[in-house]
């Protein structure tokens, strides 16, 4: 791994074919085949043994508060200095005091009180999704004998001083994967939680619409228990709509079709398209559903019109080189940002269908990872499958901090993260909320 060694060492030291530099040890040893399972000594895991030496070197410097600003001289003090004299605005001020928030984010683990104890501390984290207002978050956990178990935890307990959620005391447990989830609002702003479960041997997959007072037995609110519960072929991705225009609407995305379902009527429109749908959002201003897909293309769908196959309901039309992994709408609509399965993140002008600017540093090779856009804050949050949390900036795309995972990456360790101004609603904490292994961390903003 290059960046692990010196320049100073990489501009002397020749490679070999074959054999392996240790810089400790300076000298050559032979590499034999990765298959050879009593061999130390295979590429996986010098790389391997390389990522994990700078992954403790930054977490020593976070534990030392070695402050790193991403731009030469950007401190709080010049900053007010330069706004007092009129030197920035007050926008790109805001911007720039966002940029030093990042940079001194400090992490704190959360303790989470659950009724079931048998999640608290033994399961691992898959996927953590915050609803609006950021006042709860959706939880999916990997369970050791196979499937997976999900649940709500309420965020209210995050405080300046204490750091404590509590789960909501419903859990529940399917022997399938959770390929996707999403919050939809059918009776109140995130009344409702969307699941979509992947079919195993003779079970089919299926998409459930549940309400969000199902997982607590307090507040039985919401029943039935099931709004909506249907058979599909693998679903692996899902979204709400909030345009009027397509009231009461969620999308999957399936393996070469869209399927749009009224919840309230039952009305299904189906899509043929020629790729599997892995990424989905719908626009607010205009019943538009945005599409990416595995061929690498992103395209639009106005979900008023009847289906038809073929390409002639595709209203926008763009292609990265690789799978779309995740897709996000910016406010206005004119923008959509992209990123795919070789590690690019894409900013895309809807009206030009151009690329107007790229997110470096992002790392991913396979897996289907979220995007997180703050536009307020003016920041761009993406965990790579190496398992660094990077941060940058939306408005130059410069690389703000990338964050180190508290545990040794791995395949199963990928954390999964939200950032919010108010985590735990309109009086919470700003922060970023980090699930990785059984556990949950808060840094500080």
């Amino acid at each position: 791994d290059p960046s692990s060694s010196s320049p100073t060492q990489t501009s002397v030291v020749q490679e070999l074919p074959g054999f392996y530099y240790d810089a400790e040890k300076n000298r050559y040893f032979r590499l034999l085949p990765g298959h050879n399972n009593y061999n130390p000594l295979t590429k996986d895991s010098i790389q391997h043994k390389a990522m994990e030496r700078k992954r403790l070197r930054l977490l020593e410097e976070e534990e030392k508060q070695i402050k790193k600003t991403t731009r030469p001289g950007l401190n709080s003090s010049v900053l007010l200095q330069k706004r007092q004299l009129g030197l920035l605005s007050s926008r790109s001020y805001c911007r720039l005091v966002h940029e030093l928030k990042v940079n001194c984010m400090q992490r704190r683990k959360i303790e989470i009180h659950s009724p079931d104890s048998s999640v608290a501390g033994t399961n691992n984290f898959k996927i953590i999704v915050a609803d609006v207002a950021c006042e709860r978050i959706f939880t999916v956990n990997d369970v050791e004998h196979g499937g997976c178990k999900y649940g709500i935890i309420n965020l209210s307990g995050l405080g300046k001083e204490s750091l404590t959620v509590e789960m909501y005391d419903n859990l529940y447990f399917t022997n399938r994967k959770v390929n996707s989830v999403c919050w939809a609002s059918l009776t109140h702003p995130d009344s409702h939680v969307k699941l979509c479960l992947m079919g195993i041997a003779e079970t089919p997959g299926c998409a459930s619409l549940l309400p969000a007072s199902l997982f607590s037995s307090t507040n039985p609110g919401d029943r039935p228990g099931m709004l909506c519960s249907f058979k599909i072929s693998t679903a692996w991705s899902c979204a709400w709509c909030l345009n009027p225009q397509a009231d009461n609407c969620f999308s999957t995305g399936l393996t070469r079709r869209v399927l749009v379902t009224n919840v309230v009527t039952g009305h299904r429109q189906i899509f043929g398209i020629s790729s599997d749908v892995l990424a989905q959002q719908f626009a607010r201003q205009t019943p538009m559903l945005y599409n990416g897909c595995r061929s690498g293309e992103i395209f639009s769908i106005d979900v008023r019109q009847r289906s038809r196959k073929g390409h002639s309901w595709k209203a926008i039309r763009l292609f990265h080189g690789s799978a779309i992994t995740s897709i996000h709408l910016m406010e206005a609509e004119h923008y959509l940002m992209a990123a795919d399965m070789a590690g690019k993140i894409k900013l895309w002008d809807l009206r030009t269908t151009k690329c107007v600017k790229q997110y470096k540093g992002h790392h991913n090779e396979y897996a289907i990872l979220p995007l997180h856009v703050n536009e307020e804050e003016g920041l761009l949050t993406a965990v790579g499958q190496d398992c660094y949390t990077r941060i940058w900036s939306l408005q130059d795309a410069h690389l703000l901090r990338t964050i180190p995972s508290p545990h040794p990456s791995s395949k199963d360790a990928i954390p999964s993260v939200v950032f919010s101004s108010r985590l735990g609603g309109s009086r919470g904490v700003p922060g970023l909320l980090m699930a990785v292994k059984q556990d949950l961390y808060h840094f500080s903003y």
